[in-house]
């Protein structure tokens, strides 16, 4: 029944948002939504340490050998286009955005440049983001601006996004989007 329902997903969305906190689910939520071949996960994250090199290599197990990969830490638009007529699963928006901010990028731009282009792709893109605003006002400055950025981005996608889910405890609550 779960399957017949993601297929339904497939043809009525071209563009699909989850969100969701740290471990709710997310990206399983997301891979259960891509499940036609051919499909690209494009991963934002950089192994910079054993602990996430494991976890890299978790979601790639996760995953499974049917899946083209493309890591990608800045230019997530160039990437998603890269990946042809595949349906695009991107990985995670969090992870782009601290690299955006680690390399001082204009994050504003980069976000409206996305969000422009997810209006034009003719493939489906779904992307993972976390919710991180739900939680105590940070003490550090970085800390603020980087919630802040984060409450901005996720905003703009969802507008976007034909498709928005929050997910927590596993379980998908749709926010946008009649299945």
């Amino acid at each position: 029944m779960e399957r017949q329902g993601n297929e339904r997903i497939l043809k009525m969305f071209s563009t699909s948002l989850i969100l969701g906190g740290a471990r709710s689910g997310k990206t399983s939520r997301a891979l259960s939504l891509a499940i036609q071949p051919p499909h690209t996960y494009i991963a934002t994250a950089q192994a910079l340490d054993g602990e996430m090199e494991r976890r890299i290599a978790a979601h790639k197990a996760e995953r499974g050998p049917s899946w083209q990969l493309i890591e990608e830490e800045l230019d997530l638009v160039g990437a998603i286009r890269s990946a042809g007529e595949a349906t695009v699963l991107v990985d995670c928006l969090t992870l782009w955005l601290s690299n955006l901010m680690h390399h001082e990028r204009d994050v504003r731009q980069e976000v409206e440049i996305l969000a422009q282009s997810l209006g034009e792709m003719q493939t489906r893109v779904i992307l993972v983001s976390n919710e991180i605003g739900m939680g105590l006002v940070p003490m550090e400055k970085l800390s603020r601006a980087f919630r802040d950025e984060q409450g901005w981005l996720n905003q703009r996608i969802a507008a976007t996004a034909d498709h928005v889910e929050f997910v927590v405890a596993g379980l998908p609550m749709t926010l946008k989007g009649k299945l």
